[in-house]
């Protein structure tokens, strides 16, 4: 760990101990009744390195977060990260009593059979999801679920987790199939009030979205018959390209791609997925950039495996050739060695500050928020 690789604790940072686990000091290993700490980052800033610790024998697999290297210095908290990106839409919200569940009171009344949009009411208030937020706040990027059905079964999964597995998963999956109607209504509502808005199919409370093309397109092809404005989003694993071509051909204009990693087999260690690989996740990618839409690829950074040089290499000669719009890198929320003993342990780590540097180099915008303008 280097000094400029510290930033002062930007608000919204959450401190949180890693219990099972002992802190590594600078002059060795601290006592065992230590307890180890870590860092929870707010949006819009990249982790650049892991907390340090020993875990003992008794240790309990850690939740579904992001954990950062953090320390105390100069008597304030420093963490291990830097500033990728900045927006309004994306700062903490803090809504007065009963604000937000009179918004979606409100919001619900004009459309009180929509199943979706109660979904979504779930998500603003349970889980804090600001996307899910938008849609009430009438702002930005604004969330419509539309899948229960997965073709992956990511080790870290925020909806669905498997039955042995040592952890809950931190939110409900959606558990019912949203017709096109009641999505095309919360898309033509949201785009009506909002001139640059994002309408986002494909949300952390469901699962993949191309399974459900056939739903959709014609939702897509609803929202443009009404608003010629703003940007309608898809945000999937990629896995099915002619599904992704249909809703191109509907009228999407935009898709955020996720992985882990540009190698297939880190890649299949930690999505599992089924009738799919990584090449196809790829063929998504290219097909997209071909079509003109504006890609993002949602990359899911690991210290010790993003900035592993193989995986760099393979990132470089990928986007060489397919230029997409934006890299947004998003911190993958698992426990370290849980995702180590399953990806494989880092043999060449370059750094991620030179990860970042060196997309960037690429001539690739780098963020973290969809957004349409850069």
């Amino acid at each position: 760990m280097r000094r400029d690789e510290l930033v002062a604790a930007p608000p919204g940072t959450v401190s949180t101990m890693l219990p099972g686990r002992t802190p590594l000091l600078a002059r060795g290993r601290a006592p065992v009744r230590e307890t180890a700490l870590g860092a929870l980052l707010p949006a819009g800033f990249t982790r650049l390195l892991l907390p340090a610790y020993v875990r003992r024998l008794d240790a309990p697999q850690l939740p579904l977060f992001g954990y950062t290297f953090a320390c105390v210095l100069d008597d304030e908290l420093h963490v291990a990260a830097t500033r990728t990106d900045e927006s309004a839409d994306w700062t903490p919200r803090y809504f007065a009593a009963g604000e937000l569940d009179a918004l979606i009171a409100r919001r619900q009344a004009l459309d009180p059979g929509n199943a979706t949009l109660a979904q979504v009411a779930l998500c603003s208030r349970e889980y804090g999801c600001f996307t899910a937020q938008n849609v009430f706040l009438e702002r930005g990027e604004a969330a419509i679920p539309v899948s229960p059905k997965c073709n992956a079964a990511c080790v870290g999964c925020i909806s669905e987790l498997a039955d042995d597995s040592e952890i809950p998963s931190p939110q409900t999956r959606i558990a019912y199939e949203p017709q096109s109607a009641e999505l095309a209504r919360i898309g033509i509502h949201h785009l009506e009030r909002v001139t640059d808005g994002i309408v986002s199919f494909g949300q952390g409370c469901e699962g993949e979205p191309l399974l459900r093309s056939t739903i959709v397109a014609p939702a897509i092809e609803a929202i443009r018959a009404r608003c010629a404005n703003g940007t309608i989003n898809l945000n999937t694993n990629g896995s099915l390209p002619r599904s992704l071509e249909r809703l191109i051909d509907a009228g999407l204009q935009a898709v955020r791609i996720s992985l882990n990693s540009f190698r297939p087999a880190v890649y299949a260690a930690y999505y599992r997925p089924t009738g799919y690989d990584l090449e196809n996740v790829l063929e998504s990618i290219a097909l997209a950039v071909r079509a003109g839409l504006r890609v993002s690829i949602n990359y899911l950074t690991h210290p010790g495996v993003t900035d592993e040089r193989a995986e760099v290499e393979a990132l470089e000669a990928f986007l060489g050739v397919h230029r997409v719009a934006m890299i947004q890198t998003r911190t993958l929320n698992i426990d370290p060695e849980a995702y180590f003993a399953r990806v494989g342990r880092p043999t060449e780590p370059i750094g991620m500050r030179e990860v970042l540097a060196r997309i960037e180099k690429l001539g690739v915008a780098l963020g973290n928020f969809t957004r349409f303008s850069h």
